[in-house]
């Protein structure tokens, strides 16, 4: 076990995947950045909802060379992972049944835009999973009742996220792959 776990300080340095990669298999959400631990509390119902529906549904117009997953880890560095809410990968990555996927085997990285997270999933994320050269970016936020799809393409020489679209009621792109998506099928069911 490391050093961080056996105390209530970071070890030196900071935290590293290798960290990570010791801390319990315990359901906790766990992200690094610049070797410091952010955890972040449950989700709530609306965005489990809206991933799930959002995962289903690419998954059903996937082709072959992707494949469509959510929450699982991206190692951008020994410094720096996090985990997108629902991520598109090369099939090939997805193929070895990964637990953690590199960034050049992520096309897209999806965030549902949480209370807790806001700066994290509109500012933060966008520009190191830009930076660690992720093609497309989405953020989908929920706080004006039913969802609006933010869509991104990768300026690589800039390293930045440019703005391709608003989607309130359909999310029609041709990236990674053609995407024709009705709002209304990630939207949950009023309460």
């Amino acid at each position: 076990m490391t050093a961080a776990l056996q105390s209530d300080y970071p070890p030196d340095g900071g935290w590293t995947t290798d960290d990570l990669d010791a801390l319990p298999e315990d359901g906790r959400r766990r992200e690094l950045l610049d070797g410091v631990l952010l955890m972040s509390p449950s989700p709530t119902r609306t965005h489990q909802i809206i991933a799930g529906l959002l995962m289903a549904e690419l998954h059903a117009d996937c082709p072959d060379g992707y494949d469509v997953t959510q929450g699982v880890e991206v190692r951008i560095n020994r410094t720096r992972s996090f985990i997108p809410d629902v991520l598109i990968t090369t099939a090939a990555a997805a193929a070895r049944e990964p637990s953690k996927y590199e960034p050049h085997e992520v096309a897209l990285a999806i965030e549902i835009v949480s209370p807790s997270t806001r700066s994290i999933d509109r500012v933060l994320k966008p520009a190191l999973y830009a930076q660690a050269g992720i093609p497309f970016y989405w953020r989908i936020e929920t706080e004006g009742g039913a969802p609006e799809v933010v869509t991104y393409r990768i300026d690589a020489v800039n390293e930045v996220y440019v703005e391709t679209g608003r989607w309130t009621k359909f999310v029609d792109t041709g990236e990674p792959f053609p995407i024709n998506l009705a709002i209304s099928r990630i939207t949950p069911r009023a309460r």
